[in-house]
């Protein structure tokens, strides 16, 4: 079985802990390789080798960093179908979903291709009797990015060229289900002239993760997860003296009002609540027709588009709309809310659960499901369901719809 380990000092190493993350195939349920969990002496001496190599980093003037970003971009669209196959294989998303989430990152990398104009600093002259004001833009040193499953690509790029750009070094800590993203990212990076320990890929799990938040030599932390894991590396990290940016979930919401284009929005409603599998902070989970003709209208359009999406392996290539969920957990997470919809009486228009593929029976399927007449009392409203569920939520009225999204925790 195949073992994948770290990147560290411009190159792919073993880890030496002997603990290992089990990575699975989410559409067949089958394990296909495995990772290795980092402890706190690999991460230190990650971090003092990062911090290290910053120092010539962080010399080397923006325009030369901005070359690297400059080359970076030109082998991420080189390598494109390789890194949209990596991101499918581990995560379970359809090609086009993976080419999208390669591509939103590459969008960051090409902003940051700009960097000596961004990293601009500001003066002023004559503030006070014989004062003149400067304000000047430099590196903290390092710094790290802790990142999620479900955008492999995506989020590790939103972290990585920003910080690097700037001048400084970087630990990332992927998520341990999809890791070879990441390092294969860190592979192209050294191939576009990083300088050997800018870029570190330490693999583990909440080991690694308290000692970024500890070590001393990290000054800031980028996360993107869970609102409460969110909560706990915001706070360790704040008391730590570090900076932190830290993404949470979220319960978004669609207002649908009466003089609306039903149609389209049915479309939009069905391309933000089901894309990815729904395993997204942004994605629309939550539906919000104002008024009873609206509300039967929407459902109306809603339900054949629904039954209509195929779901299966990205190997099936464009004839799916998107694949299984990231493990077993998640399967039975989202499966246990639908439970918890219907025996709250919501009204289950489209029933995704039972979903069987041939050939895959064992995957991390669950099929896009429809809810009607949701009461804010429910667990399928108050909590981020992070699947294929599209929640409706009936309003009265304008004012009531807006209440009913600004009252949501």
């Amino acid at each position: 079985m195949q073992e994948i380990g770290h990147w560290i000092n411009g190159k792919l190493v073993a880890g030496t802990s002997g603990r290992f993350s089990e990575i699975f195939n989410p559409a067949t349920g089958e394990v296909q390789a495995r990772v290795a969990l980092a402890t706190a002496a690999e991460l230190d001496q990650a971090v003092r080798d990062a911090a290290k190599a910053q120092e010539g980093w962080a010399a080397t003037n923006p325009q030369r960093r901005a070359r690297v970003m400059m080359a970076f971009g030109a082998l991420i669209n080189t390598h494109m179908d390789k890194l949209a196959e990596l991101v499918a294989r581990e995560h379970g998303k359809t090609i086009p979903d993976a080419k999208g989430d390669v591509q939103r990152g590459l969008e960051v990398v090409e902003v940051c291709m700009g960097a000596p104009a961004l990293l601009k600093g500001e003066m002023m002259d004559s503030a006070g009797p014989g004062i003149d004001l400067y304000a000047m833009r430099q590196p903290l040193g390092v710094v790290a990015g802790i990142t999620p499953f479900n955008f492999p690509a995506m989020i590790p790029l939103w972290k990585m060229a920003p910080a690097l750009s700037c001048g400084n070094a970087m630990i990332l800590k992927p998520s341990e289900r999809v890791p070879s993203t990441s390092l294969f990212l860190a592979e192209l990076l050294q191939q576009a002239g990083l300088p050997d320990g800018v870029l570190q890929v330490v693999n583990g799990d909440k080991e690694a993760v308290d000692g970024i938040l500890d070590h001393p030599l990290i000054q800031a932390v980028g996360f993107v997860g869970s609102t409460p894991i969110a909560q706990y590396i915001y706070g360790r990290a704040a008391t730590n003296g570090k900076r932190a940016q830290c993404f949470g979930g979220a319960k978004n919401h669609m207002i649908i009002m009466p003089d609306a284009d039903l149609d389209k929005a049915a479309d939009a409603l069905v391309g933000a609540g089901y894309g990815a599998a729904g395993e997204r902070c942004m994605a629309i989970s939550v539906a919000v027709p104002v008024g009873k003709a609206t509300a039967d209208g929407l459902i109306e359009r809603l339900v054949p588009k629904i039954e209509a999406l195929k779901v299966g392996p990205y190997t099936a290539g464009s004839d799916v709309d998107f694949g299984p969920l990231i493990t077993r957990q998640a399967q039975e997470r989202v499966l246990g809310l639908i439970k918890s919809g219907v025996d709250q009486g919501a009204n289950l228009v489209v029933d995704g659960r039972g979903l069987k593929i041939q050939g895959y029976e064992n995957g991390f399927f669950v099929g896009p499901s429809l809810f009607d007449n949701v009461t804010p009392d429910m667990e399928i409203y108050k909590q981020e369901i992070f699947g294929p569920v599209l929640s409706t939520v009936r309003a009265g009225s304008y004012d009531e719809a807006l209440k009913l999204v600004m009252d949501n925790e």
